[in-house]
């Protein structure tokens, strides 16, 4: 079980699955960017990336790395969609936290994002 700080709220749990508990990660001042993320997309886009969490939770893996992929020379994980990207973590107890989510226009993942996944992790393993 996760160690809370004071005063800190419960984890936002978005699907608990046979291998994994997917968590979206909530910032110090109790914002969830992911949650945000999702609720911002279409409802077709936000089934497409919810399928692929639920996938994971449930098979633990997903092969097709089109879909899921670790992301280079980085801690991060992401689900994919065509442009649609998701960050995320692993944290023990097969618990799976997903920082935010943005739509990547170009080759690259913008540093402005992996800098983004990192300081809501930071303060994600600040709070639990």
């Amino acid at each position: 079980m996760p160690k809370r700080v004071a005063g800190a709220t419960r984890p936002t749990i978005l699907y608990r699955g046979s291998f994994y508990t997917v968590e979206l990660a909530l910032t110090l001042n109790g914002s969830c960017p992911a949650r945000e993320f999702l609720n911002g997309l279409t409802a077709e886009k936000r089934a497409k990336i919810l399928a692929l969490i639920r996938r994971l939770a449930d098979q633990g893996r997903i092969n097709d790395r089109e879909k899921f992929k670790k992301i280079e020379g980085t801690e991060f994980f992401e689900f994919k969609d065509f442009q649609t990207r998701m960050p995320c973590f692993f944290q023990p107890g097969g618990r799976l936290i997903i920082t935010h989510g943005f739509i990547k226009k170009k080759d690259k993942i913008p540093a402005s994002e992996l800098e983004k996944a990192r300081s809501i992790r930071a303060e994600y393993n600040q709070r639990f």
